[in-house]
């Protein structure tokens, strides 16, 4: 591979060799900073940004600077108050600086190769936004690749620069378009050393299930399933009631070959029963997915303005974002505040009435933070009436559900009410949801929904299911036992910063700063056919170093502190063996 470009995470013996050449170029070369006897130049952040460097054998060619939003400050602060570039505090944006290429390497593919790789680097930690300067003697080849200037001129010694911004994942298409055939051309040889894979999902939005693709996504290996521990995606740990596999077996054929009810009639009764909801208020879809599509692409267009939690369920980003193309706020939720919703912040910035629609999961997924219902109700019955709220309670079967809103959507016009029957109901793979809206909302939908929304086997199962209470609220309380049980176990190994549980079917575990990345943890769990869910990609207030991990059995629970075990043990012995690397270094 020595003659293979690298890229990588900067080891301490790149430190020398980047302060040498960062002299080189904006000392003597540009005179930016003064010339310095020591021949090095380094700054205030170095202790805090992250370098990756590309590398041919031996031979350093170029390196870009990356400063996370979690850091708390930028260079650009020393040119610029908050208020003078807002978007510092308002996006929390990564920044990316210096990229600098060696004089005889300038020619080449270098500088792509490195600006993609910090552009996968940050959309892998969650970032949205980046900002950077650029020389204004080199403006056109800025604007080329995406960025576009904030209005701010910066002088630094005798170089002027333009602040410049620019979406994650407009500059990674740019940079594709531009370059993708000589990105192409190099990735069969490339020596890819960071802890992202070096192309980025074409469409959808990033969900778990990767334990699929270790059994097998065209099913002529299922035996593969009782191997593996799918952690990764928060399907129920438990089998669905006896009383639906009953009804399941009982003529697989029929149910197979016979259309189901048109409009899921049975299915609509059973739930407005059970609930208590009026059967008008209701509408069924193959999963929230489904539901979250068709309302959306009714009410929302580009100009509509929508506030999402952050982090928050991944799907209403794409959604709005990706699919829409809508302008999206995000309400940002924080550690150090043990992720919890705080309702007097939700009230201030929805009570404008600025936003077209606020969407609020709760019990919030990946957090496990549930918000009272009363507190949140208070929120929504003191806004405006252009403002309509979309609340997903797929997980409030861990919950109480006295602590539903449905009853508020039944009848307030601004409120709907998203809730999955896969979840605590283990029916995952039914595919099985409803919503609860004012009947003229409702109605409307159902207008949009296609026949047959959803199969017969899926509308047997649901029924079943909610007609069979006690085996769901038995299985409620054991998964609380069992949450506990894995926390416990992983809250004693060595190597998490925190175990926090919340109060779903999952939990969250953390490693410290400075260590290895969840990437890394996921890759090596994985050699255990153990998969959990790395959640860096959903927020950059995980900060890389976050992962997700959904309650199993007492068997599978022993299997995951087992391989994460391993795993820690594993990752310790190669920073050991390799010195100086940092935690986000992967061999390929």
């Amino acid at each position: 591979m020595d003659h293979a470009v690298q890229l990588r995470t900067a080891t301490s013996d790149d430190h020398d060799w980047i302060h040498e050449l960062r002299h080189r170029v904006y000392a003597e070369e540009l005179g930016q900073h003064p010339v310095h006897p020591s021949g090095r130049l380094s700054d205030g952040l170095d202790g805090d940004n992250v370098y990756l460097v590309a590398a041919r054998g031996e031979t350093r060619i170029g390196f870009v600077s990356l400063t996370p939003p979690w850091v708390g400050r930028y260079s650009l602060d020393k040119y610029l108050t908050r208020e003078e570039l807002p978007v510092l505090s308002e996006e929390a944006p990564f920044e990316i600086r210096v990229l600098t290429v060696e004089e005889r390497w300038r020619s080449t593919a270098a500088a792509p190769l490195l600006m993609y790789a910090a552009l996968r680097w940050v959309a892998a930690r969650g970032g949205r936004r980046v900002v950077a300067m650029g020389r204004t003697d080199l403006l056109d080849m800025y604007l080329a690749a995406g960025l576009r200037p904030v209005g701010r001129t910066v002088r630094s010694g005798a170089v002027s620069f333009e602040v410049l911004s620019g979406s994650v994942a407009e500059l990674t298409r740019t940079v594709r378009e531009r370059h993708g055939r000589t990105l192409e051309r190099l990735r069969a040889g490339l020596d890819w050393r960071l802890d992202v894979e070096f192309a980025p999902r074409a469409d959808g939005c990033e969900h778990g299930g990767a334990f699929f693709s270790a059994i097998g996504t065209d099913f002529r290996t299922l035996a593969r399933r009782h191997e593996v521990v799918a952690a990764d995606v928060l399907d129920a740990w438990f089998p669905p009631s006896p009383k639906v596999r009953g009804v399941l077996s009982e003529d697989p054929g029929w149910a197979a070959r016979t259309s189901p009810p048109t409009g899921a009639e049975g299915l609509l009764a059973e739930i407005a029963g059970v609930r208590g909801l009026p059967v008008e208020s209701l509408v069924v879809g193959a999963g929230s997915s489904d539901l979250i599509f068709r309302a959306f692409g009714r009410w929302l267009t580009p100009g509509s303005r929508v506030l999402l939690l952050d982090p928050s369920y991944g799907e209403y980003a794409h959604v709005t974002e990706r699919v829409i193309g809508c302008r999206v706020d995000r309400l940002r939720l924080s550690r150090e505040d043990g992720w919890l919703l705080d309702p007097a912040r939700l009230a201030a910035a929805t009570g404008d009435g600025r936003y077209d629609l606020v969407v609020v999961v709760n019990p919030n997924n990946p957090t496990g933070r549930h918000a009272p219902a009363e507190a949140l109700r208070a929120v929504i019955e003191a806004s405006p009436a252009r403002t309509r709220w979309w609340i997903d309670e797929a997980y409030l079967g861990y919950v109480d559900p006295a602590e539903s809103l449905a009853g508020l959507a039944s009848v307030d016009p601004r409120v709907v009410v998203c809730t999955s029957l896969s979840k605590m109901y283990a029916l995952s793979g039914m595919r099985a949801a409803y919503l609860v809206a004012d009947p003229d909302t409702a109605g409307e939908l159902r207008r949009w929904t296609p026949p047959w929304p959803v199969s017969l086997p899926a509308q047997l199962a649901a029924v079943t299911a909610l007609r069979d209470p006690g085996y769901y609220a038995e299985r409620r309380a054991r998964t609380g036992v069992l949450r506990r049980e894995l926390a416990t176990g992983l809250s004693e190994l060595d190597g998490f910063s925190s175990v926090d549980e919340g109060v779903a079917n999952f939990l969250t575990v953390t490693l410290p700063p400075g260590g290895p990345s969840a990437a890394e943890l996921v890759r090596e769990c994985r050699r255990h056919d153990v998969y959990l869910r790395d959640l860096s990609p959903m927020s950059p207030a995980y900060e890389g170093r976050t992962v997700r991990v959904a309650v199993r059995d007492t068997a599978e629970n022993a299997r995951i502190v087992a391989a994460c075990r391993s795993a820690l043990d594993a990752l310790r012995a190669s920073a050991a063996m390799t010195s100086g690397v940092p935690g986000d270094r992967v061999s390929r």
